[in-house]
């Protein structure tokens, strides 16, 4: 097999999460869904190597260089093949554009109003609201929301430091009363863990993050379990209840704002539900 060319569009932790991430997907689309013919028998379901580059039109070798976390360099045009070829939602092809470091063509213009005086007076808000960044940190939230999320209690780890902020993905996973507190926990926890890979893209090798998913993997069997699926989902709003150990069952719609200045931030507003016309 010819030695794979080297390019420092990637390192070696984006590499091998971009090829984990097309492996996966991979795997999980029949032929018969990709359009092709189910020939003879498999050993594994899902698409093979050589089935994936034909509809790609890129080699077989190139695909599993891929998928091994090698150094190739997929161009923006053999990424929106490999995105339209998977089959792809709108959030997985945003990640996997990340993973690649690459610039989607297809990707929506920044928004053009800033929310940044929301974000600085979030305590104002008369309703739950907080902040979270890149990590998921709770890095500013009023007083509904610590009474709503039990002040975000969660036990401290090894890698949580004393005086560190809380976050979100170690309350919902590390304390036993989320799992109360949320209603259809499982479910919620399930699409938050998608969200949050889908909002983590190619920044996922970067030390603060790896370091939380590490320590999260180490701590939660159920936690690991849905990284390992690789599911990358957009961000949503809705409907959220909880039931709460003082205020019983408590319905909000969830609002998230983005700033355009500072996109690394989002601002999370648990609203009363709109009185049905």
């Amino acid at each position: 097999m010819p030695v794979p060319p080297h390019t420092p569009s990637t390192t070696p932790d984006s590499g091998r999460l971009l090829g984990e991430f097309i492996r996966e997907h991979r795997n999980r689309l029949s032929p018969a869904a990709a359009g092709l013919p189910a020939t003879g028998r498999r050993r594994a379901p899902g698409l093979r190597r050589e089935e994936l580059a034909t509809l790609c039109g890129v080699s077989a070798t190139w695909i599993t260089w891929l998928e091994q976390g090698r150094h190739v360099a997929p161009s923006t045009k053999t990424l929106e093949r490999l995105a339209l070829a998977l089959q792809l939602t709108a959030a997985e092809r945003t990640y996997l554009f990340a993973l690649a470091r690459r610039r989607d063509p297809n990707a929506p213009a920044a928004p053009s109003s800033a929310v940044d005086a929301v974000l600085r007076s979030v305590r104002s808000i008369h309703h739950p609201a907080y902040v979270l960044n890149q990590r998921w940190d709770v890095v500013a939230g009023n007083a509904p929301a610590a009474d709503l999320f039990l002040n975000w209690q969660a036990p401290q780890t090894h890698s949580a430091t004393e005086g560190a902020p809380p976050n979100l993905f170690r309350f919902l996973f590390l304390n036993p009363q989320a799992r109360v507190l949320i209603e259809h926990w499982a479910v919620r926890s399930q699409r938050l863990v998608a969200e949050f890979r889908a909002d983590c893209g190619g920044r996922l090798h970067a030390a603060p993050l790896r370091e939380l998913i590490d320590d999260l993997i180490a701590h939660s069997p159920e936690f690991s379990a849905l990284w390992k699926l690789n599911d990358v989902q957009e961000r949503e709003g809705g409907e959220r209840g909880f039931q709460h150990p003082l205020h019983g069952h408590l319905v909000y719609e969830q609002l998230t704002l983005r700033a355009a200045l500072h996109p690394e931030y989002k601002l999370v507003m648990l609203l009363p539900r709109a009185a049905p016309a």
